[in-house]
């Protein structure tokens, strides 16, 4: 199955003038493709390769009650075997059917991606794990993005055993690391709600210039450990000592040698974006983060009315 991406056959497809949806279909227009869905992919990898953002896909869970068909058009004499017969809950080979039929759809997707796309698929306990293993194998372990949890019935499930499941997963991976892009402008409402300082430039908020994160450290980012300046006065912050400044390092309160999220060469050239504040009779730098376009990443936990089962059955 590791290469039955590569001998299935590409096809054409076949544009059909019905239901007045496109006087001229087209590979160019938006599309419906009614048929197998290996085929379709392959149809389209000539037209769209590298060129697709965000995909979706919603697989069979495999729960033994969709009573789906594995259909794939193989040589080896097993999977022939499995030709059109329906995978229940009875059926022993039920793991192994879906994960063939996953794996080569999802080479072909992966395909499609551009080099900052992403792909998200929906899947419940029954095969998330498997799935994830597909996953890894196929996109890298490093691309792994998240998986979501997506309260889809809150009440949950009345024929489950042992605990009602309310949740499903959201798995997501990128094409190629560090170059997706997922998080999004924050709303007015959450300016308002963070950000308290407002100056000339507009609203912002005083963030800690000393990583907060104690696993970084003189240790680890010796570059980042380095002494600031402090006006004692005027509370400006410089690379360069002068007469009356104070000298201020990373340091936690039990003296572990931390660590600045900037370097030196960013600390003179955005002086203006630093702030000294005497708390607890000690110094300590804050940098300026305006609220203009601020973003912030999704969380990984989905839950209201619009992911709820029953409002998609409305």
């Amino acid at each position: 199955m590791q290469n039955h991406h590569l001998v299935v056959p590409f096809s054409e497809i076949d544009p059909v003038k019905k239901l007045g949806l496109s006087k001229t279909p087209s590979l160019r227009d938006n599309l419906i493709i009614e048929g197998d869905n290996l085929k379709a992919l392959k149809a389209l990898l000539p037209t769209y390769h590298g060129k697709i953002k965000c995909i979706y896909i919603d697989p069979p869970y495999n729960t033994g009650n969709e009573k789906w068909v594995y259909n794939d058009r193989v040589n080896s004499p097993m999977m022939r075997d499995w030709l059109g017969k329906t995978v229940d809950r009875d059926d022993l080979t039920r793991h192994d059917k879906w994960c063939c039929m996953m794996l080569p759809r999802l080479r072909l997707l992966r395909e499609l991606l551009t080099d900052d796309g992403a792909i998200f698929i929906s899947i419940d306990d029954n095969e998330v794990h498997r799935l994830r293993a597909l996953l890894d194998e196929v996109f890298g372990e490093e691309n792994f993005q998240a998986d979501v949890t997506v309260l889809r019935n809150p009440k949950g499930g009345v024929m489950a055993q042992g605990f009602a499941q309310t949740h499903e997963h959201l798995i997501v991976y990128s094409r190629m690391p560090d170059q997706v892009e997922f998080s999004k402008l924050k709303s007015e409402d959450e300016i308002a709600g963070d950000y308290d300082c407002e100056d000339k430039d507009g609203k912002y908020r005083l963030l800690e210039l000393r990583n907060t994160h104690r696993q970084f450290g003189k240790h680890n980012r010796p570059n980042l450990f380095f002494p600031l300046f402090v006006s004692p006065r005027a509370g400006k912050v410089s690379t360069k000592r002068s007469s009356k400044s104070v000298k201020v390092l990373p340091l936690w309160d039990d003296g572990f040698e931390g660590c600045w999220t900037w370097n030196s060469e960013k600390c003179e050239k955005d002086a203006s974006l630093l702030i000294a504040r005497r708390i607890g009779g000690k110094w300590k730098i804050f940098r300026k983060s305006y609220a203009h376009g601020a973003r912030r990443k999704p969380t990984t936990v989905w839950q209201g009315p619009e992911f709820q089962t029953e409002k998609g059955q409305q």
